[in-house]
């Protein structure tokens, strides 16, 4: 079993979620925070039943979430 950060994201129209590190665009999207995962989780499956192992390679092993603030 292989475990994945995923980041889950917010917007007016619904949920959008990308985990953090794979090689190639992966990407899921739902009305709500569980069908984003559920779609999500999907998609990783089918990129390493179609790639195999070596899209792993880039896969992170911490993520840290923070604030920056720029001048605009």
């Amino acid at each position: 079993m292989k475990h994945f950060k995923v980041v889950v994201e917010h917007h007016e129209d619904g949920y959008v979620a990308y985990p953090v590190g794979l090689s190639g665009v992966i990407v899921g999207q739902g009305d709500t925070f569980d069908d984003a995962v559920a779609d999500v989780r999907a998609a990783i499956q089918f990129h390493l039943e179609t790639f195999g192992p070596t899209s792993l390679a880039d896969a992170a092993e911490d993520v840290v979430l923070t604030d920056v603030t720029i001048a605009a």
